[in-house]
Formats: C-alpha cells, sequence, structure tokens
C-alpha cells in the first residue's frame, strides 16, 4: 500500500514575476545601478510615506534618461508601479507613479503599451478616472475651493491619464476598442470637453485623444451625440466655429464622428451636419501661417495647429469619395491606377470605348472648356491671396455644388490656403512639413475627383467646379516645384503624385507652359538612376512597398495624361517615344515590371482611339505597331518571370497588360490607315 503523502511546510512564496535581476555586463551601467537606481527603488518599497514619494518624484525625473530607463525596466519597475504605487494613499506618489508609466510609454516603442495593456493597466486607468470624475463634480468643497496644489495634482493626473489613452489607442486597434468601450473613460473625456475647467495643456490632449478614439469608431460616435451627462457633441460644435487649437481639434473629432456615423453630404446629421461645416475653421487656421512658418501675430507656439488642420483636411480630401459613392457618382476608373482594362471581346474591337468616350466627352464640353478657360485666365490675373473669392465667383462652377456642399467649400475655402502653403518657402522642419502635409491634402482630393467619370456629360457640375481650380493647381503648386528642380526625392514623389491626379481630370488640356512632359522624362531617369544607387540593405524596404506607387510609375502616368488628345501633337510624339523606348532594347530590362505595365496601359489609352490626330501622325507614323508586336515575346517573360505567390498584384496585372497588349496589336492591324 502506498505510502500517504506528507503536507509540506512551505515558506511564502516570492513574487514569480519578481524574478532576480542580473547586474548589467557593462561597467558603466552596473555603476549606475548601484549608485542611483536601486537605492531609489528600494525607498520606492519603503514602509515610510514620504520615502516613497519622494522615491517616486525621483524615477519620474530620471526615467526620461535612456540609460536609467533601461535600468529601471530591468528591474521591473512597472511592476512596482502597477501595483504599489498607483494605490499609494499619497496623492503625490500616485501623481508621480502615472507620471513614470506616461514617459515609459512616450519613449519606449508600441510594445511597451501592448505590455501595459496585458498587465490590465485600463482597470487602474478607470480606478484614477473615477477619483477624478469624483473630485470634479464634487460639491463639498468644490474643485475650484481646493487648493491650488491639490488642483495641480489632479491635472498632473489627468493629463498622463489622456496620454496613456492615447498612446494605448494607438498602439493597437485591440486596445482602442476596449478603452472606446470602457464607459468611465469616456465619460472623463466627455467631460473635460465639454467643460472649460482644464487647463489648456489637458485640454487640447483631451481632444487629441479623442480624436484618436474617434476614427473609424461608430461606438464612440453614437456615446458622444447620445450623451445627455455632458453634451460634448453640442460643445465642440460650437468649439469648432471659433480659431485656435481648440477650434481645430474639435473639427479633428467631429470629422471623424462624421464620418463614423455616416453624415455625409447626401445625409447629414443634426442641423445639416456633415464635413462642409468644418472647412472654413481649418482655412482660418491655415490663414494664421506666413512665409516663415509662424503664425500671423509672431508666435510660433501653436505652429503646430496648422500641421493638425493639413491632416484634417487631407482626411477630409479622402473621405469624400464615400459622399460621392453614397451619391451613386460613378467612378471613371479603378481607385487603384490609371489602368486600362483592355477589350471584352478580340473580335469586336471596332472601337476602343474608354478612348472614344473621353474623345466625346471632349467634344461635348468644347463650349464649357471655353468658358473654362478664360475663367482660368482671369484667376491667373488675380494675386494668389484672391483665389477663394475666385473660385466662389460666377463661372467658376462652385455655385452648381449645392447638393455637394464639402466639395464647394473645399474649393472655395481649403483650395486656396493649400495651394498657397505647398509653395511656401522651406527654412526649418516645421515649414518643410507645413509644405508636405499641403501636398498631401491636395493629392487627396484631387485623386477622389480624378477617379470620378466625366465623359458624356456626367459629373458635369462637378467638372465645371474642377476644372478651372485644377489649372490653377497646375500652374501655383505642380509647376514651381518642377522648375524648382529639388533634389528632394519625397517631394518629387508627392508632386507627380497630384500632377497625375490633376493631368487626368484635365484630360490631355493641361497647361503646357514650360514643357512639363520633358521635366517628367528627366525625373523619370533621374529617379531610375538614383534607384540603381541605392545599397542593398534595402532590398527588403523596397520589395514591401506596392510597386504601384513608386515614382517611376507615377512619372509614367503623368506623361501619358499629358499626352492625350486634344494635348499638341509634338507633347504625344515625345512622350509616345519615350514610352516606346520603355519597351524596346536595353529600356525593358532595366525597367521594373510595374513601369513597363504602366506605360503599355498609358499606350492603350493615348493610341486606342484611331479617330484622334495623334494615331496617324504619330503612332503609325513612328511604326508604334511594329515595336509592340516585337515587345509581345518580352512581356511574355516578364510576366512569367513574376512570382504568384510573393507578388500576387504585380503577376495579376501584368497579365493582364499582356492580354491587352495582344488585343490591341490585333486591333490596330484591323484599324491601319489606308
Amino acid at each position: 500500500m502506498g505510502k500517504a503523502r506528507r503536507n509540506r511546510v512551505r515558506a511564502n512564496r516570492a513574487d514569480p514575476i519578481a524574478k532576480p535581476v542580473k547586474p548589467p555586463s557593462d561597467p558603466e551601467l552596473a555603476k549606475l545601478r548601484e549608485s542611483k537606481i536601486l537605492p531609489v527603488l528600494k525607498d520606492l518599497k519603503s514602509p515610510d510615506p514620504k520615502s516613497r514619494t519622494a522615491a517616486a518624484g525621483a524615477i519620474a525625473n530620471i526615467v526620461q534618461d535612456a540609460k536609467c530607463r533601461k535600468l529601471l525596466l530591468r528591474e521591473q519597475v512597472v511592476h512596482v508601479v502597477l501595483t504599489e504605487t498607483l494605490t499609494d494613499n499619497s496623492i503625490d506618489s500616485r501623481s508621480a507613479g502615472w507620471e513614470i508609466l506616461k514617459v515609459l510609454a512616450q519613449e519606449e516603442e508600441a510594445d511597451f503599451c501592448v505590455h501595459l495593456y496585458r498587465l490590465d493597466v485600463l482597470t487602474a486607468i478607470e480606478h484614477a478616472a473615477t477619483t477624478i470624475l469624483e473630485t470634479l463634480t464634487a460639491t463639498e468643497p468644490a474643485f475650484s475651493k481646493l487648493l491650488k496644489a491639490q488642483q495641480r495634482l489632479v491635472w498632473d493626473i489627468t493629463g498622463s491619464l489622456l496620454t496613456l489613452l492615447n498612446l494605448l489607442a494607438l498602439a493597437r486597434e485591440e486596445i482602442l476598442n476596449a478603452i472606446v468601450a470602457n464607459h468611465t473613460a469616456l465619460r472623463l473625456l466627455f467631460r473635460l470637453a465639454s467643460t472649460d475647467v482644464a487647463p489648456q495643456e489637458v485640454y487640447e490632449e483631451a481632444l487629441s485623444c479623442l480624436m484618436t478614439l474617434s476614427e473609424d469608431s461608430l461606438q464612440l460616435g453614437q456615446a458622444m451625440t447620445n450623451d445627455q451627462e455632458t453634451r460634448c457633441y453640442d460643445a465642440l460644435l460650437k468649439l469648432s466655429t471659433g480659431t485656435g487649437p481648440r477650434a481645430v481639434l474639435s473639427c479633428g473629432v467631429l470629422h471623424n464622428v462624421f464620418i463614423s456615423l455616416q453624415w455625409l453630404d447626401y445625409s447629414p446629421g443634426k442641423d445639416g451636419a456633415c464635413d462642409a461645416v468644418l472647412i472654413a475653421s481649418l482655412a482660418r487656421a491655415l490663414e494664421q501661417v506666413t512665409p516663415n512658418g509662424t503664425t500671423a501675430n509672431g508666435s510660433s507656439s501653436h505652429a503646430g495647429v496648422a500641421q493638425v488642420a493639413l491632416e484634417i483636411l487631407a482626411s477630409i480630401g479622402t473621405d469624400f469619395q464615400q459622399t460621392l459613392e453614397k451619391g451613386n457618382r460613378a467612378p471613371a476608373e479603378p481607385s487603384k491606377a490609371d489602368e486600362w482594362n483592355g477589350f471584352e471581346d478580340a473580335d469586336a474591337m471596332d472601337v476602343d470605348q474608354g478612348s472614344d468616350a473621353d474623345a466625346e466627352g471632349g467634344k461635348a464640353r468644347e463650349d464649357d472648356d471655353a468658358e473654362g478657360e478664360a475663367d482660368d485666365d482671369s484667376i491667373d490675373s488675380d494675386i494668389e491671396s484672391d483665389m477663394d473669392r475666385v473660385t466662389g465667383g460666377e463661372g467658376s462652377g462652385a455655385g452648381d455644388l449645392e447638393d455637394l456642399p464639402t466639395l464647394r467649400e473645399l474649393i472655395q475655402h481649403a483650395v486656396p490656403q493649400l495651394t498657397r502653403l505647398s509653395n511656401i518657402p522651406v527654412d526649418s522642419e516645421e515649414t518643410l512639413s507645413i509644405q508636405s502635409r499641403s501636398l498631401s491634402a491636395l493629392n487627396n482630393l484631387a485623386w477622389t475627383i480624378s477617379c470620378l467619370e466625366f465623359a458624356n456629360g456626367e459629373n458635369a457640375n462637378i467638372h465645371g467646379a474642377w476644372y478651372p481650380v485644377a489649372k490653377k493647381i497646375w500652374r501655383k503648386t505642380v509647376a514651381p516645384i518642377l522648375e524648382a528642380d529639388s533634389a528632394d526625392l519625397k517631394l518629387a514623389t508627392q508632386v507627380t503624385s497630384l500632377a497625375w491626379a490633376v493631368a487626368r481630370t484635365l484630360n490631355g488640356e493641361t497647361p503646357t507652359d514650360g514643357a512639363p512632359h520633358r521635366k517628367f522624362i528627366s525625373l523619370y531617369l533621374a529617379s531610375k538612376g538614383q534607384a540603381q544607387q541605392q545599397p542593398e540593405a534595402n532590398e527588403e524596404d523596397t520589395e514591401a512597398r506596392d510597386p504601384f506607387q513608386g515614382l517611376g510609375v507615377k512619372c509614367i502616368g503623368v506623361l501619358g495624361s499629358l499626352a492625350r488628345d486634344p494635348a499638341p501633337l509634338e507633347v504625344n510624339r515625345e512622350v509616345g517615344v519615350f514610352l516606346m523606348t520603355l519597351l524596346s532594347g536595353e529600356g525593358a530590362s532595366q525597367a521594373p515590371a510595374a513601369d513597363i505595365i504602366e506605360a503599355l496601359n498609358q499606350l492603350f489609352d493615348i493610341y486606342g482611339d484611331e479617330e484622334v490626330p495623334c494615331d496617324k501622325e504619330v503612332f503609325w507614323k513612328h511604326d508604334f505597331l511594329k515595336h509592340l508586336e516585337e515587345f509581345v515575346p518580352k512581356m511574355k517573360a516578364l510576366a512569367k518571370g513574376i512570382d504568384k505567390r510573393t507578388q500576387g498584384e504585380l503577376r495579376t496585372r501584368a497579365d493582364e497588360a499582356l492580354l491587352n497588349l495582344g488585343r490591341f496589336v490585333q486591333y490596330k492591324k484591323k484599324h491601319a490607315p489606308r
């Protein structure tokens, strides 16, 4: 018979998390650990309240130092703070504890926030938020009656909580959803945003946190608009009509709420709420930025507000696509790229639908274009700062956008400021950021418009409004940056993307002053030269990117749009020869696959209609068909050489281009001029 097991007497089990920490091998770090880190951590666990408070404050001060922070994390300071410091009876200790976690979250990578979340930091935040709400809403004593030092500690803790919530939400969507589902956290945010009791920096942090949480969050949008306790939505709506940081941040929160609730131009919310009500305030924030990057009154303390306003306008430009889709506006082509989809039947290719549609649309709007040209000339005669009046005036078409108030407001108020700031003199990181964000905002809106169908008079009101604005953007933004001939590849990529979107809309009627097609050919060649000089270490980064978002593809896209009928024959000829050169000889072997695919698609679109003058004068005169026939086997080899598993989209589009190439060659043979 087995022996009965006796109960073993054990000492109290050590904390399984608090594992012994080995001293660092680096002598300098080992010395720092012994002299500064271990003593302060010992005091942090001291039975004496004053010692604990002093230690918490000391750690909050040294945690910003990289070496000290590394050592503190090795010594599991997070565990001590979460389990002991944040539950200390002393509010000073708790304040220092939250400061420690805030700085750690700011200085460490996003993984640290995920680590905090898994340690259940949201429960600690909820407990602290409950205490703050009780303090702010108490009547005996009222918060305003507390000592200034006591109020300061409350705001210090509040600021740390808000920063932590913001960083946690940015770290992972799962965490963002958990915060939005936390009723106490939302109550604190709504309370702070709807009252004027918090200091400026705490108030702005609350709005910034709401901006992060409200992005693509239907739950938060519903919670805010349904909130009757603080009426936060009404407070933000009123605030958004003002000026300064609070107005801009309020616009950011409301934009996210409008989009999540689908309060769009065709389906506005309360009192007609949609993005249109925000744009004038955002434009006013941009007006304050002077050429030297400071605000109009000479202060640069809130210069970052302009950058936030630009980010919001960029988001509005992208999200306007939802408005157009909800209004059943037909997209002209896929939003990913200017891609020709080939023919449905190789034996029934009597007409290139895309090219003929463009040609018919061009004829149908000759009268409108003549008027648009006159308007464009009048715009060019005015100084840049008056564009907001011109684009909203008679003949611009903006008056025909009553069903699209967001686009009307963008054209009248935002685009003039974006155009101005896209050419701001760059003399600092701040002005560089403003220029970059201005180009991004213009790019997003221009691409949204360019994806609409304008043939046969479709969306005529949008085309009438956008046509003179597009020419203005080209002449006041694209052309000057091209003339500056900057070596900045990031800037070149941005302006090329914008140029492509604008040229797509103008469809062969893009201003040719300064021979822009030659500049984009030169830019393409320069970008290829720089790409070849890149070190092999960047190869993985290059492969991770979308190959169709490269500068080369964008240059080709711009060139194709510039060359379309009714572009001058000389422009068409130079672009056509350049594109054919990419497909022949060494060009095809050196050019990336995405560039080859885009070049083919542009050639299909440019020469798909035998009725346009460039077909006879360029395509046939320069024997393009022969070169395309010779390129067919090379294209087959190129397509087969793309791995479907690692580059699925590239292979798919290469196969499509190959199929369309064969059909295009057969089509042109059947329709050769007699």
